[in-house]
């Protein structure tokens, strides 16, 4: 059984970008905000996260097979650095947050989503926005079943 846990998550500020595409892009979109982040001379302060803006695991799959997912990456840092046309700062929002670890790649977690919407309802919650995956290693530094990812649902 996957477990789940209650955490309260602190606001942080981050470096982010936003598209429409396809989920395969979150494998580009995360070393170009790495890489501009640190050309401005940020201090990484946290793993870099992806949040989740579709609702359910069908409307996920449904906007990725049609290239218009809601894609947005963010790397939480200590302090402000200049923005750019497609890269901004702004407070990622605190709360109560319903947690889950998978371990393994990153397409296969599918069952851990399917497990948090099912404890969700179970327990009479609702989201009240977007789901963020925390990426906890790199997936070239370690085997593919090695990767942990952190899954974050506010609830309310």
């Amino acid at each position: 059984m996957i477990e789940i846990s209650v955490v309260d998550e602190k606001p942080q500020l981050v470096a982010g970008m936003r598209r429409k595409g396809h989920y395969k892009e979150i494998a580009r979109m995360l070393p170009a905000l790495f890489e501009y982040a640190l050309k401005q001379g940020a201090i990484i302060a946290g793993p870099p996260q992806y949040l989740w803006h579709e609702k359910s695991v069908e409307e996920a799959q449904k906007a990725d097979e049609a290239g218009n997912a809601d894609i947005e990456v963010c790397i939480p840092i200590a302090a402000r650095i200049p923005e750019s046309d497609d890269i901004k700062c702004y407070i990622l929002l605190g709360g109560k947050n319903a947690q889950i670890v998978h371990k393994g790649p990153y397409e296969a977690c599918g069952p851990a989503y399917e497990r948090l919407f099912a404890w969700l309802g179970e327990n009479g919650f609702k989201l009240t926005g977007p789901i963020r995956e925390a990426y906890l290693n790199d997936p070239r530094e370690v085997a593919p079943e090695d990767i942990l990812t952190i899954i974050h649902a506010p609830i309310g």
